[in-house]
């Protein structure tokens, strides 16, 4: 059976002027990308390489200079107002009022979705339950930690029952229990709700965690897409990463290591040499047995699966964390 395309984008690009007679940035250079329904799917990248550029375009808050952009098969430029009707979209920055209850801010946000007070009222106090905020329900969201906060964000997206919802960095600045519930909130909308979530984020484990699929953004294009473990199944072998004594050192290291043929992909960054090898466990002895006799010490090393900061770095040629 064909599966069917929850968000669909077709060479997307947009630009932002900079100034008289600068050339426009582009957030957006050619971005292309296909999800399933009832699934999470994960933007991944750095601040600034487009992500929440194309959430704005999917949840029509933009318009593309060109391409095209579709959310359950219905144009997003065409048709924005019968999109805004199947979507749930919860910015980076909080969207209840913090002067209302947890109550209330439900309540007015299923009204403005048209639903009834009585309806909204049931609404509420069935998303109150899910998100385990009934003690909290009548006070006022300004006294909400962190991490309730969020919840009852991703509450508000939910109120009028959307078949997509947009999740723009949503752990930003949360504690890693918070982080945790609210990650398991999310996977169980996917899994038992039927909800098509697209996430962006520039945590690695989070996108690791959550997503049935990612794609990797970079400079407003997607450089790699597919599932977290398809992707890093893609990187044959064991990283093996060793900490020198400086950067110096680090690019002596890796001239001494260009004639070990159980090494490759080898690459510097600062005092980090990473290469990759088949056996990690094998190749350890003979990398170090060359430094020494190069005279380079070394400070660490270690061995460890592919990750996808691995995969960031074969298809974006950094590490993620120097890219964020």
């Amino acid at each position: 059976m064909p599966t069917r395309a929850a968000l669909s984008a077709s060479e997307l690009v947009k630009t932002y002027p900079t100034g008289r007679g600068q050339p426009r940035v582009h957030a957006l250079d050619g971005l292309s990308l296909e999800t399933t329904a009832g699934t999470v799917f994960a933007l991944l990248g750095p601040n600034g390489a487009g992500k929440s550029t194309a959430v704005k375009i999917f949840a029509t808050l933009s318009r593309p200079d060109s391409g095209q952009a579709t959310v359950a098969g219905i144009n997003v430029v065409r048709h924005p107002d019968a999109v805004r009707r199947r979507i749930g979209l919860v910015s980076q920055k909080a969207s209840s009022d913090p002067m209302a209850t947890a109550r209330e801010n439900l309540v007015l946000a299923g009204q403005i979705q048209g639903m009834s007070r009585s309806s909204a009222r049931a609404r509420a106090r069935e998303l109150l339950a899910s998100f385990a905020l009934d003690d909290a329900a009548d006070r006022l969201a300004k006294t909400y930690s962190g991490g309730m906060a969020r919840k009852l964000d991703v509450a508000i997206g939910l109120v009028h029952r959307p078949a997509v919802l947009f999740l723009d960095e949503p752990t930003t600045g949360l504690d890693p229990e918070a982080r945790a519930q609210l990650w398991a909130e999310i996977g169980r909308l996917a899994g038992e709700e039927d909800v098509s979530v697209l996430l962006t984020t520039h945590y690695l484990e989070e996108a690791d965690q959550l997503a049935d699929r990612l794609a990797i953004v970079d400079h407003g294009r997607v450089v790699v897409q597919g599932s977290p473990e398809q992707l890093k199944s893609e990187l044959k072998g064991d990283t093996v990463q060793l900490e020198l004594s400086s950067p110096l050192v680090a690019n002596g290291a890796a001239g001494a290591l260009s004639r070990l043929t159980t090494l490759n992909d080898v690459t510097v960054d600062g005092v980090t040499l990473r290469a990759r090898a088949d056996s990690g466990a094998r190749a350890v002895p003979a990398v170090l047995a060359v430094l020494e006799d190069a005279g380079i010490e070394v400070a660490s090393v270690t061995v460890a699966r592919p990750s996808l900061d691995d995969v960031y770095l074969r298809h974006v040629g950094r590490t993620f964390e120097v890219a964020a």
